[in-house]
């Protein structure tokens, strides 16, 4: 996530059919009431009903539990210090915040708060609580409590909580309902941050000073945690204080297993009911062949791309940057060494995003070798006169798939006839240092998005300063000053018309070349039903049923 989280873990969550831009934005502007000059109140009613402890355990006891199979690994369970995929799919069903994802969409509805309102300069974020919320032990849900578990994720300051500091300059609770947030400065998209884990509000058992990764207390989500044993099992059940509806199912097993060859065969065998993160592309086609089988493909935001470091010779050449771009061949890659698991990419926003422009099909085509030989020739380069690139990859850290991505890379840039590609790799700890150091000229990354909106795909890698992570040294201050825009900008058509100028400098200036989008999937036995697959690519547990 953060700018550290895109190119660190594998993890998260994470990264959408409507853009999430235009839910964020469009929830803004409702709440804005087409931007009047005074406060403006919105929203909303709540979804669903109150249950009683009473009622939800006799619902559970007539279902059947649920067990998932996932070669992911839980990290920490605290928010505060909480940053990758998988972990955040466990607080999304343990815990909750002010506003969450509609299921199966982009859309921000209602969650903890049942109507929110923003002042007319976007600064000021007020949100009413639902009457008589709980913590999954009982204990009284306030304003209070929001508030403190805010300031707590910025006292302690773990890896989650720029998506606090970066925004929040206070937030207040003038009564027990009520919370404030005093921004910054202009957020069209605030909520789609306030959807993210830093914003959950946890029991108060939680310390303000530290965080606590094996923490069991939860917040108020639809499931509280009854067990714990890390990487071998974490099971939930139902909290019995949740303001919506009991899941429905009476328990979910996660069971973590060390590699995806072993959790396909949990499947087969009936040890778990549902393999998710992450299947490797053989097994989803075996699996999609298999009787008894449900492989079910999930839209996901998370993007790949190959950088390029604009300081260091060669890639510091533009025109060898151009002509990188134009020779790679998406679709090949895709085909062979994802086996179909992933889209064709010609942008760093992702193509559900309604700001998505292909800028790199339009500027340099797909495997375009004859305008890749043009432009090498420009820079001085000939089939007797090589450029000699070295390209990077980290061999885990993406999958076994990834030293098959780079060969296919060497080889469509070597089918020029005027490149000569070294290939080398680092594990991961070494492959971050050196990227950060600005040690690699050309080096392949992966991106899973902390919010969901334009903004997470560009900022953190074009503007200055917040792409120190990505260690490519890419400055220009035409960019920044559009991704500026682009971030105070409420109007979703003249945002869309900022970011198609930073998509355009980006294919001009070539500092990064998107390469795919990846696809998830989900294998699940015959009788289980239920799966809302999203473009959150977050899997939320209470609507799965399986069929005794």
């Amino acid at each position: 996530m953060s700018r550290k989280r895109g190119i660190s873990s594998a993890a998260l969550i994470g990264i959408v059919v409507v853009i999430l831009a235009v839910v964020a934005v469009g929830a803004y502007l409702a709440t804005r009431g087409g931007g009047a000059p005074t406060t403006t109140t919105t929203t909303t009613t709540s979804p669903t009903t109150t249950q009683t402890t009473t009622q939800t355990t006799t619902t559970a006891q007539a279902k059947a539990a649920i067990v998932i199979g996932v070669t992911d690994k839980v990290t920490d369970l605290d928010p505060a210090n909480a940053y990758d995929f998988f972990t955040w799919e466990i607080l999304y069903n343990t815990m909750e915040g002010l506003v969450k994802y509609k299921p199966g969409t982009l859309e921000i509805v209602p969650g903890l708060a049942e109507n929110w309102t923003v002042s007319s300069d976007g600064t000021i974020w007020t949100f009413k609580l639902r009457p008589n919320l709980k913590f999954s032990d009982g204990t009284p849900l306030t304003a209070n409590d929001v508030v403190r578990s805010i300031k707590r994720v910025i006292n302690i300051n773990g890896d989650p909580s720029w998506l606090v500091t970066s925004f929040v300059k206070d937030v207040e609770a003038p009564d027990n309902l009520t919370v404030v947030f005093h921004l910054k400065i202009p957020c069209s998209y605030f909520l789609s941050v306030l959807a993210t884990p830093p914003y959950f509000p946890v029991n108060p058992n939680y310390p303000n000073d530290r965080y606590v990764s094996d923490a069991l207390w939860g917040g108020a989500g639809p499931y509280k945690i009854a067990n714990f044993t890390r990487d071998q099992e974490l099971d939930l059940v139902p909290n019995p204080y949740y303001y919506g509806p009991a899941p429905n199912n009476s328990k979910v097993i996660i069971r973590f297993y060390k590699d995806a060859s072993t959790m396909r065969m949990a499947l087969l065998s009936g040890e778990i009911d549902i393999a998710w993160r992450t299947l490797l592309p053989a097994d989803i086609v075996a699996l999609s062949k298999q009787s008894g089988i449900n492989v079910i493909s999930v839209p996901s935001t998370f993007i790949r791309y190959l950088v390029l470091n604009v300081n260091m010779s060669p890639t510091n050449n533009l025109l060898v940057r151009q002509a990188i771009a134009a020779a790679i061949n998406r679709t090949q890659i895709i085909s062979t060494a994802l086996m179909g698991a992933g889209t064709p990419l010609y942008s760093l926003i992702p193509t559900s995003m309604s700001a998505y422009k292909p800028v790199f099909l339009t500027y340099y085509g797909d495997g375009n070798l004859s305008l890749a030989r043009q432009l090498l020739s420009q820079a001085g380069y000939s089939e007797t006169n090589k450029l000699q690139l070295t390209l990077w990859y980290t061999p885990t850290h993406y999958g076994d798939t990834e030293a098959s991505v780079a060969t296919l890379i060497k080889q469509e840039l070597e089918a020029t006839g005027m490149i000569a590609v070294t290939l080398q790799s680092a594990e991961w700890g070494q492959y971050v240092q050196n990227a950060r150091s600005g040690q690699m000229g050309a080096y392949l990354l992966g991106w899973y998005p902390d919010y969901l909106d334009p903004d997470d795909y560009t900022t953190p890698f074009l503007h200055t300063g917040d792409n120190k992570w990505l260690g490519n040294q890419y400055s220009n201050p035409q960019m920044d000053k559009l991704l500026e825009q682009a971030q105070v900008t409420v109007d979703e058509a003249a945002r869309n018309q900022i970011y198609a100028q930073v998509q355009n400098l980006l294919a001009h200036d070539v500092p990064i070349v998107p390469l795919f989008e990846g696809k998830l999937y989900i294998a699940a036995s015959s009788s289980i039903s239920g799966i809302v697959p999203s473009p959150t690519m977050i899997l939320m547990y209470n609507s799965i049923t399986k069929t005794k």
